[in-house]
């Protein structure tokens, strides 16, 4: 297993492993468990209330716009600090700074089209 493939073979080798024991782990669950099905274990269980009526209900999208700002918020974030890691290096500087800004603006426009459509108001 020397030279250029012989690292990805032992990678591949590891991973048919992991997924070994995984598949013996679950197989011994399985075979293993009690199971003894009643009406009440196989009820819808939702926080402690019992299941009435549908099982459809409506929400509001204003709750999926505040997971989608969430997620602009987290991206932003999880690119600021390797971009100020890289900007420090020699030779980097300004292609980084320039990339950044057009990152920052795409972003802005984003919180600027929300704040526009209403979405950050609390109210």
């Amino acid at each position: 297993m020397d030279g250029y493939f012989g690292s990805y073979a032992i990678v591949a080798v590891i991973l048919l492993i992991g997924a070994a024991l995984v598949a013996v782990a679950l197989s011994a669950n399985r075979l293993l468990r009690p199971s003894r099905p009643t009406p009440d274990k196989l009820l819808t269980y939702e926080c402690g209330v019992d299941p009435v009526g549908e099982g459809w209900a409506q929400s509001q999208v204003r709750y999926y716009v505040f997971t989608y700002l969430y997620v602009v918020f987290a991206v932003d974030a999880v690119f600021l600090f390797p971009w100020a890691i890289v900007f420090a290096a020699p030779g980097f500087g300004m292609t980084t700074l320039v990339e950044m800004f057009v990152f920052l603006g795409v972003i802005a426009l984003g919180i600027v089209y929300a704040w526009r459509k209403r979405v950050l108001a609390w109210t």
